[in-house]
């Protein structure tokens, strides 16, 4: 009766024990897993990761069934939130790029209406001068004549602010045009893997 029942016993508690230590390696690779979701920028759940924060071999992670299956459901989170993070940064980056080329065109805007102007003031100035060349002595002649090539500077430089706008306007296009594409390829990504990770379950 005794010899019976002690290989028994021990058996059970040799049971008990692997159970426990299981346990403990799955509790531990739990809180792997938990810090490397707070680093989920820096950190990947792989079997190498898991198994170095966890204190582990990797063969007791692929030998454990329950251990296997919490580190794929990890990665396959992990995976998610990479798509919709890049999405997201995308959409950013195209809502700037968009602003700017807006800012550009107001600025060329103003700079068109500005240059309008001052051909309007050297028309009217040039007519003065005429008006005024035979009454004015020769240093006022002279003013005038400093004046109207002060304007003249005034507006090269003014068409030269115009056309570096058009062409910072011709780039944040460009550059619209290219985040529009990014952005519709990164949706048929996330599209795609959504669909394939339906198609798995």
């Amino acid at each position: 009766m005794t010899t019976t029942a002690e290989p028994a016993r021990r058996t059970a508690a040799a049971i008990q024990s692997r159970r426990n230590t299981s346990e403990a390696m799955l509790e531990r690779v739990r809180g792997a897993l938990k810090q490397i979701r707070r680093e989920r920028a820096r950190a990947r759940a792989t079997v190498a990761a898991v198994a170095r924060r966890a204190d582990v071999s990797r063969t007791s992670l692929y030998q454990n069934t329950e251990a296997r299956a919490l580190i794929a459901q990890a990665a396959a989170d992990a995976g998610g939130h990479r798509k919709l993070d890049q999405a997201e940064q995308a959409a950013h980056v195209e809502a700037s790029w968009r602003e700017r080329a807006l800012n550009a065109e107001a600025t060329l805007k103003y700079a068109h209406c500005e240059i309008a102007l001052q051909r309007t003031a050297i028309g009217e100035l040039l007519g003065k001068i005429r008006d005024l060349e035979n009454d004015l002595p020769e240093d006022g002649v002279q003013r005038l004549v400093t004046d109207s090539t002060s304007l003249k500077q005034q507006v090269r430089q003014l068409t030269q602010q115009t056309h570096r706008l058009q062409e910072r306007l011709t780039a944040a296009r460009d550059n619209s045009r290219f985040l529009d594409n990014r952005i519709a390829g990164l949706e048929a990504q996330l599209a795609d893997q959504i669909t394939l990770d339906a198609s798995e379950f």
